[in-house]
């Protein structure tokens, strides 16, 4: 079993630009690219999980984002960052497009997503973490041994199964400290 960095994406690995679908719009926060290579050289997968409600409400398809993903794990390979899995949700209760009209297990709090993660990637969820701009980012630390990183400056009291880090360079002095 291997340890393994849970990320969300938007908010997360780049700027949140509400719904984001486009290349052209995509940008990475400031120290992600250095730390996600300070974590895999550290022993860590690296496992995207996200919520993509913007597919339930008719913003973008499935397509569009898996268009986007597709450059971004390409992009960050010929960076030297290797992500081992991509996981999303496109479901919203109520959505606009029906067949994304589903109360499910993987959409964020709720933790499907993870665990579907651990099995196929035989992942040790007690030397693992997961890191988010929302605690919804962090419901899986409640749940199992996984640890929990919430980042932003607006994020400001870390919890009982979370850290706070204001950005990247905080999370890499957090890692370092381990």
């Amino acid at each position: 079993m291997k340890p393994a960095v849970f990320l969300d994406r938007d908010g997360t690995i780049n700027v949140d630009k509400d719904y984001l679908y486009r290349i052209e719009d995509f940008e990475y926060l400031n120290g992600v690219e250095e730390a996600l290579r300070q974590l895999e050289r550290s022993g860590f997968l690296l496992v995207i999980v996200t919520n993509q409600s913007g597919i339930a409400r008719g913003y973008y398809t499935e397509n569009d984002y898996r268009h986007l993903m597709d450059w971004m794990i390409s992009d960050l390979s010929g960076k030297g960052i290797h992500i081992a899995g991509d996981y999303f949700c496109p479901h919203l209760p109520g959505a606009v497009v029906k067949k994304y009209d589903v109360e499910c297990d993987c959409r964020k709090p709720k933790t499907g997503l993870y665990y579907r993660a651990a099995k196929e990637l035989d992942i040790d969820m007690d030397k693992s973490f997961s890191i988010g701009d929302k605690l919804r980012d962090l419901e899986i630390c409640r749940e199992t041994g996984v640890k929990g990183i919430l980042i932003g400056d607006k994020n400001r009291d870390s919890g009982d199964h979370y850290h706070v880090c204001r950005n990247w360079k905080e999370i890499s002095e957090y890692f370092s400290r381990l």
